[in-house]
């Protein structure tokens, strides 16, 4: 008889494992999106030094200078450096002069999803999500639900925009990404902070107080900027926290807001499975009459974890100010049920003592690559919110059928 440490037995748990799943699930999505969705026509501009020059061939391979040809006729262009370097261009092409600069138009076909871009912005898209994601795991592993993550992430980015706005375009990396980060945390984990009070301290059931929550911070988000500086957004910030940084380029992507949500994946599967924190959380879901008699601090447990959260939310909220350079009163409408759903596909159970971070952030890659497929086969956006509350309903039905099996 085989040991629960044989490669068969250890092979069956890693592909019974939520995660796996969820990896398999994107697998499968990332391949599907690939092969059906299409091709687009995508315009790359080359520029042209002034000291380099252009030569344009036709069809038949005559030599014509820059300008000389329609863009129709040009079948390959040669841009010579002045030390005799080449570079060769084949394809749709095209040659254009403006304001004193000379740039090469090429144009070419690309897979829909595949494209570098396209890939970049689905995983910096998931990453508003899944930062929020991990604290509203643990925030369902308790047993509770939080309905104004959404509000807080925009009250966070509303008074965050606020103070880089004040601190001028002039600063630097180290004042601007600092003053960003302590303005948005502390606003999020204040909020984070009320929620859990008012639920420990007034024994009102998370929804109430969380519904409540949401409506007042969604108010104040309209409010402040309109009394401040009669806008509905607010930007100007400092380029060092921008581009400087959140919105920083390497290699031709911006892998930060991507770095930050593996960071928190991390985090979140640290102290979920190795502190002592971690462990109560799961104990108070599990059973918290239970856990009261263990002597488990439940009160203080539940304020701790909506603390966290609102600072996740904080947190998301900086890297969307450091990556589109404002904020507007709209922000992070309808994000409570993408989190919501990220954190329950990513395994979390409203029943409460189940879930896992890096399931939470697997399931926001899912929500995101859903929004992506309805962008690739143009479906009409006014469906997003039926398939994100479908979602929803299938994970929680499947949910609810595994915990029968597993008690049958």
């Amino acid at each position: 008889m085989a040991d629960s440490t044989s490669p068969v037995k250890l092979l069956a748990r890693v592909f019974s494992a939520q995660e796996s799943g969820l990896t398999l699930v994107i697998v499968l999505m990332m391949i599907v999106l690939t092969l059906f969705g299409g091709t687009k026509l995508k315009l790359n501009r080359v520029d042209v030094g002034a000291d380099e020059t252009i030569t344009l061939y036709d069809h038949a391979g005559h030599a014509h200078e820059a300008g000389a040809l329609a863009d129709r006729d040009i079948a390959r262009a040669v841009v010579t450096a002045p030390d005799g370097t080449e570079r060769v261009f084949t394809g749709e092409l095209g040659y254009r002069e403006a304001r004193g600069q000379r740039f090469l138009v090429v144009k070419r076909e690309v897979n829909k999803f595949l494209e570098l871009e396209n890939i970049i912005l689905v995983m910096t898209s998931a990453s508003f999500i899944a930062v929020m994601a991990v604290g509203m795991t643990a925030v369902i592993i308790l047993a509770g639900i939080d309905l104004s993550v959404g509000s807080i992430y925009a009250i966070a980015a509303i008074v965050g925009a606020i103070a880089l706005h004040e601190l001028g375009t002039e600063a630097g990396v180290v004042s601007s990404v600092g003053l960003g980060l302590a303005v948005t945390l502390v606003v999020g984990g204040l909020c984070g902070l009320a929620n859990g009070v008012m639920i420990v301290g007034l024994r009102v059931h998370p929804f109430v107080i969380t519904l409540g929550m949401m409506a007042a911070l969604r108010g104040l988000t309209i409010i402040i900027p309109q009394k401040i500086y009669s806008e509905q957004s607010i930007g100007a910030f400092s380029p060092a926290f921008t581009s400087g940084f959140f919105k920083k380029e390497y290699a031709g992507v911006y892998p930060v807001p991507t770095i930050i949500m593996l960071l928190v994946a991390l985090a979140g599967w640290f102290v979920l499975s190795r502190t002592v924190l971690g462990r109560r959380v799961f104990a108070i879901g599990g059973n918290e009459t239970a856990a009261r008699y263990a002597g488990i601090p439940v009160g203080r447990v539940k304020i701790i974890v909506y603390t966290v959260m609102g600072v996740l939310a904080g947190l998301s909220a900086c890297i969307y100010l450091g990556y589109y350079g404002s904020a507007e009163t709209s922000a992070g409408t309808a994000y409570e049920l993408k989190v919501i759903a990220a954190a329950v596909i990513g395994g979390a159970s409203l029943m409460g003592g189940r879930g896992s971070a890096m399931g939470a952030v697997l399931g926001a890659i899912v929500i995101q690559l859903i929004d992506n497929a309805m962008i690739i086969f143009e479906i009409d956006q006014s469906w997003n919110q039926v398939v994100m509350g479908a979602a929803i309903i299938v994970a929680v039905v499947i949910d609810q059928a595994k915990r029968r099996i597993a008690s049958g």
